[in-house]
């Protein structure tokens, strides 16, 4: 049953993202003093699994997401607010595209931005399970941040991004370096009705289509009740590289 429901998780989430490879967006914004970044977000959930209250078991997982650099304020939500445009789709589908789409619209050149939606040595886009991992590069240069979302796939709204809007890239020009994982929280984002994670009906691996669910009206907070909000450390990593720290440990 448990591996069952792993393959169904990993085949619905790639048809509701519909993309192909990641894919990046830049603008056009060159520097001498820019430095390349690689970030791995990795589940190193258990195997095993967890444990539903009916005593199944599920996959803790990871859909699809995506990421931007920016040198100006860009807030992909505000806690204590509606839920912004294409976010719904992002924490509900694990679809990023319509939460790109409003940056564009929003935003002007001062970022840069892509989907990460490819688990490394996989061929094609799918949600992350135990044991699997994303990567994805970019470049920034000093006074840029960084921000990510990516939703908890066995839940009907949560996901997981930094606690402050934008993690710092640079320290007095000292880039950024190993893991991030503690910058990242459990948000809920207030636009459908919880059920109970990895069980519920109309969460992405057993609904019937993408945004299929009870719609709840309410406002983006932090997921504190939900009891995987402590265990963020437990459940996946992220760590950051730059390029030159990189070349030195290979």
């Amino acid at each position: 049953m448990f591996k069952r429901q792993a393959l169904f998780l990993a085949a619905l989430l790639t048809i509701l993202i519909g993309a192909s490879s990641a894919t990046t967006a830049f603008a056009q914004m060159k520097d001498n003093n820019e430095v390349r970044f690689t970030v791995r977000l990795e589940n190193i959930s258990s195997p095993d699994g967890q444990t539903a209250s009916n005593g199944s078991k599920w996959p803790f997982a990871l859909s699809p997401g995506m990421w931007v650099i920016h040198d100006q304020e860009v807030r992909l939500f505000r806690e204590g607010n509606p839920a912004i445009n294409g976010l719904e789709a992002q924490a509900e589908d694990g679809n990023p595209g319509d939460l790109i789409k409003s940056l564009d619209s929003y935003h002007g050149g001062g970022m840069r931005h892509g989907i990460f939606n490819t688990p490394v040595g996989v061929n094609g886009p799918a949600p992350i399970g135990p044991g699997q991992a994303y990567e994805f590069s970019f470049t920034a240069k000093p006074g840029m941040k960084f921000s990510m979302i990516t939703m908890f796939g066995q839940s009907n709204d949560w996901f997981y991004a930094p606690v402050a809007q934008g993690i710092e890239l640079f320290d007095h020009g000292k880039a950024l370096s190993g893991e991030i994982t503690k910058e990242f929280m459990l948000f809920d984002a207030g636009t459908e009705i919880n059920e109970e994670p990895g069980i519920g009906p109309n969460q992405a691996p057993r609904q019937k289509a993408p945004n299929t669910g009870a719609t709840e009206n309410a406002k983006v907070k932090r997921a504190k009740k939900s009891p995987f909000f402590t265990k963020t450390t437990s459940l996946f990593r992220v760590t950051i590289m730059p390029d030159n720290v990189m070349s030195q440990t290979r």
